[in-house]
């Protein structure tokens, strides 16, 4: 039998290793309870109704559309309506569906109301979609077998179950896919005080200490954002671990989000760069989105999806028909003079 040797590094890891750090490794800092889930209040009270109405009847929840910007929570959204239900959870992505039998195979191994989450939906390629319309509609799957003459349709029955889509682009759904949801909610962006309390939750499973306003300060530069805010904390516990540090205080946040590149309102590297951008070298737009792309050496989805909105929302970007402009808080921001014939235009 072999014998594994343990390297030196192997041991250092172990003996810096408190059981709570290994217990605290395994788990997820995505809640598994509605309970558990901060934030979208209005969304939670409509999903509880469904969900008891659901069970006391003794059927599927209705087929639920999310949607909204990425990193707001739409895929634990999804696992805790399974965790809700108490049904099992089938995950699958719009892209990876490649043809009808795929989609076929997903479904016909589903049981009686399990939920089967499809992220971004709204990527799926029409002849799928159009498998998908029977599905959830009738819980049947209409098929053609073969090719030319010799061609013929079959129908599969499925087991009740619910379709649970996310996407980050709802206008990009085809009407008849989005209509067929039963359920429509939109994630809006949280506020400074819920991303605190999810800064402090994500803390508490993680082992992690916070002194006072460290945990505000970690949130006003999260961008609204459960998934950034998340980030934030496994970093600045990772820079405090290495120092030796017990617990984290609001100037091992600082130095740390300095560290990253990461401003007092969230901005970094890359937001810096596309605002600097259209300013220094279009002389504050407007900038094509193609454009923008090829000067900063990103992808145009990259920019829409990721960058833009939290720029969109703060002021700091807009969108015009001849393409992006900044404004004059951009200007404020990078430490620039906003001059005077532009602030004239925006005003």
């Amino acid at each position: 039998m072999a014998v594994q040797r343990s390297t030196r590094a192997d041991v250092a890891l172990r003996q810096t290793q408190t059981p709570r750090d290994s217990e605290a490794f395994e788990q997820t800092l995505r809640p598994r309870k509605l309970a558990e889930y901060i934030g979208q209040g209005e969304i939670k009270g409509h999903v509880l109704v469904h969900v008891h109405a659901a069970r006391s009847r003794n059927e599927p929840l209705g087929h639920t559309l999310l949607h909204g910007p990425p990193g707001l929570g739409k895929t634990t959204l999804a696992c805790i309506l399974a965790q809700e239900m108490g049904t099992q959870l089938r995950t699958a992505s719009g892209p990876s569906i490649e043809k009808p039998g795929d989609l076929a195979s997903l479904l016909t191994n589903l049981n009686q109301g399990d939920i089967l989450f499809i992220d971004e939906i709204h990527r799926m390629r029409p002849a799928i979609e159009e498998v998908l319309y029977s599905a959830m509609e009738d819980f049947a799957l209409d098929l053609v077998i073969g090719k030319g003459p010799s061609a013929r349709s079959m129908r599969l029955d499925l087991k009740p179950f619910t379709l649970v889509g996310a996407t980050t682009k709802i206008g990009s759904m085809s009407a008849p896919l989005r209509d067929r949801f039963v359920h429509q909610f939109k994630l809006a962006f949280y506020s400074n005080e819920e991303i605190r309390q999810i800064v402090e939750r994500a803390a508490g499973i993680l082992g992690v200490r916070f002194d006072d306003g460290a945990a505000q300060r970690i949130a006003s530069c999260a961008r609204a954002t459960p998934r950034i805010a998340n980030r934030l904390v496994r970093s600045i516990r990772d820079f405090a671990q290495v120092e030796g540090e017990q617990s984290i205080t609001p100037h091992r946040v600082q130095s740390t989000l300095d560290a990253l590149g990461i401003d007092a309102r969230g901005l970094d590297r890359v937001d810096r760069a596309i605002l600097s951008a259209i300013i220094e070298k279009f002389a504050g737009g407007p900038v094509g989105l193609s454009t923008l792309a090829a000067v900063t050496a990103e992808e145009e989805e990259t920019l829409e999806d990721v960058y833009e909105p939290y720029l969109l929302q703060q002021g700091f970007l807009q969108r015009t028909p001849k393409g992006r402009i900044v404004t004059k808080h951009a200007y404020g921001v990078l430490g620039m003079e906003c001059p005077q014939g532009v602030q004239a235009a925006m005003l």
